[in-house]
């Protein structure tokens, strides 16, 4: 072994000599040497002893080599990808401290080897209604079935994702959590439950979990690194700043167009952001999340009600940072929805008899009903507050969470934009129109010529295949048919060729057929193989997309048998779960099963990454 010395430290004869000695040190000298190097400066007496013979109080790097340390294992449950980042990030703080780690989606983990596992920590979303992610449903169902082992020596931790605004918050951690206790495991650190804005909650539990497993290095007597040293690239910081999550790219608004005709029931906006500058790039499946502000009039009219004065300064985060209770208002707090612990925190803050009597008298569905379509203003004319600070207020809001819209655009077509396609959501409720936050600002207040702060989001478990020799299926009505464009879009830029077959559904073929001409581009140049089209309110009867496959059966299924991955994108409410059960209804008729060899097939695509979907 040759020592590399070139902008090396030491002097020709130190590097000389070192050349010459390297080479001949057999392994275990190479493994005393580095021990011998890890322990601390002595005093120069202590130097020259040392070598002949260490102290018996300073253990060699064979001896601690000795005390083996527990092996690491990571597992996430992710359906945007967040929880997969902060798995990603754990993983990184594990290994400096010279731990063997092992990171997995929890699909991609074999169930019999959860017995073999001896520090596990899962950090897993919770979908929809209190449901698992999809990357999750396997090891959630046999977690919980009698195949289950006993968890004898484990240790666990879990970090849970969610929405405080639906009723079952971060319902799969907590099950997790529950269940590897009564198999047995140990918990290592409590778990954590954290709401949309989740970064600095995850971060204490990262940080706990590392300072946990550092107590194994103390009690082994191991020199590892601390978890509290800088663990950013040093490459990173000598440039431009690394825009992100917790720094999002003011990103220039370069067009932003109604897709729909004259006429629509729905107003759907292509938005195209400029990303140059950024370094940011980005994969067909992947999204942009937006950090919107609330309706200024909304604003204005929350403030009129309270009699507050709007430039009255108040803090908006724990570091001390102060608004303007209109900026902090607008920009930086969630003032649209109602959940339960702001209901709850709400009646301790408010000094109103009638909203604690509500919370104490009404039943769960009461209250949830109440809840629906109702915002900060609906709940301050109610119920209006006594003798509160405007500070006070602030302090029980959640702060505004990004709104993920899924990337339309091909990176290697547009290496400096980013597409999106936003559909506007406008109802009424409780005698007010209401808009939805972010789609509501990019429908009415945002200009070409304006920024917009944004970050990518990477999806990992929804990527599409780029060789060309898979068939892909795509189902995605409305906006849902934005990754499918980006997908496309690419293909033809890498000039890939394969088979592809495009569901595509909405309300009228004439005023709401989004991207119609590209479509028909692609058809005519294979990009697009085949293309189907469901326009529900054109008929008598109404007719969705996944009538459309049913009608297509044989040779859905036939692109299935020759290996087609299916993608679906939407409403998951919905539409994903009609596209699913007509999935099994395909297979039973096709391939002639039953329901359950039906459902064992799509579970197996599932798990092959066949059967992927990026549902809301």
């Amino acid at each position: 072994m040759q020592l590399q010395v070139s902008n090396s430290p030491f002097s020709k004869e130190q590097s000389e000599d070192l050349n010459r000695i390297l080479p001949t040190l057999t392994e275990t000298q190479r493994i005393w040497l580095s021990g011998y190097l890890a322990v601390p400066k002595q005093a120069d007496a202590g130097v020259a002893a040392t070598l002949e013979s260490p102290p018996v109080s300073q253990p060699s790097t064979q001896q601690a080599a000795q005390v083996e340390q527990r092996e690491v294992t990571i597992l996430y449950g992710s359906e945007t990808g967040n929880a997969q980042s902060l798995a990603k990030d754990l993983e990184e703080k594990v290994k400096k401290q010279d731990r063997k780690v092992k990171v997995a989606a929890l699909d991609d983990f074999k169930p019999k080897d959860l017995k073999k596992v001896q520090d596990l920590l899962i950090v897993t979303a919770t979908h929809g209604e209190g449901d698992p992610p999809d990357n999750a449903i396997s090891f959630h169902e046999f977690l919980h079935s009698r195949k289950a082992p006993k968890l004898k020596d484990v240790r666990f931790s879990v970090l849970s994702l969610g929405d405080e605004s639906y009723e079952f918050f971060c319902q799969t951690g907590k099950e997790f959590d529950k269940r590897l206790e009564e198999l047995g495991g140990e918990r290592l650190y409590d778990r954590v439950d954290c709401d949309v804005d989740f970064d600095e909650p995850a971060s204490e539990w990262i940080d706990g979990v590392i300072g946990e497993l550092e107590k194994d290095n103390a009690d082994a007597g191991s020199g590892t690194a601390s978890a509290g040293q800088s663990d950013q690239d040093p490459s990173l910081t000598a440039g431009q700043p690394i825009y992100s999550r917790t720094n999002p790219f003011n990103a220039e608004v370069l067009e932003n167009i109604n897709l729909n005709a004259e006429g629509s029931n729905k107003e759907t906006h292509h938005l195209e952001l400029s990303l140059e500058g950024s370094n940011l790039e980005y994969e067909p499946g992947d999204s942009v999340g937006i950090f919107p502000k609330n309706d200024p009039a909304l604003v204005e009219e929350l403030i009129r009600e309270l009699d507050w004065d709007a430039e009255e300064s108040v803090p908006i985060n724990k570091q001390g940072e102060v608004r303007s209770l209109r900026e902090a208002l607008l920009s930086n707090f969630e003032i649209t929805r109602i959940t339960k612990p702001l209901l709850k925190k709400a009646a301790e803050l408010f000094n109103n008899d009638d909203l604690k009597e509500f919370l104490a008298s009404e039943k769960d569905e009461d209250q949830k009903a109440y809840m629906d379509g109702r915002d900060l203003l609906d709940l301050v004319k109610d119920y209006p507050p006594k003798g509160i600070q405007p500070a006070d207020l602030i302090g029980i809001l959640r702060k505004m969470p990004a709104r993920l819209y899924s990337i339309c655009s091909s990176y290697q077509a547009n290496p400096d934009e980013v597409h999106l396609a936003i559909g506007r959501v406008s109802y009424h409720s409780n005698g007010r129109e209401r808009i939805g936050v972010c789609s509501g600002q990019c429908a009415e207040r945002v200009e070409p010529g304006e920024t917009l702060p944004i970050y990518i989001q990477k999806n990992e478990n929804f990527k599409f295949p780029t060789d060309g020799d898979t068939p892909v299926i795509m189902v995605g009505p409305g906006t849902g048919v934005a990754p499918f464009r980006s997908y496309l879009e690419e293909l033809e830029e890498l000039e890939v060729e394969g088979k592809t077959w495009l569901f595509y559904g909405d309300q009228h073929f004439t005023t709401d057929f989004l991207y119609q001409v590209e479509w028909q581009n692609w058809l005519k140049n294979g990009v697009l193989t085949k293309m189907d089209v469901a326009f529900s309110r054109d008929t008598e009867e109404k007719v969705y997309v996944q009538h459309r496959m049913l009608e297509s059966s044989a040779e859905l299924y036939q692109w299935i048998q020759e290996g087609a991955n299916v993608y679906v994108c939407g409403d998951e409410k919905k539409m994903a779960q009609d596209v699913h059960d007509t999935l099994l209804e395909i297979f039973q008729k096709e391939g002639n099963m039953s329901a359950e060899q039906a459902n064992d097939l799509l579970k197996e695509m599932r798990q092959q990454k066949r059967y992927q979907r990026d549902v809301y």
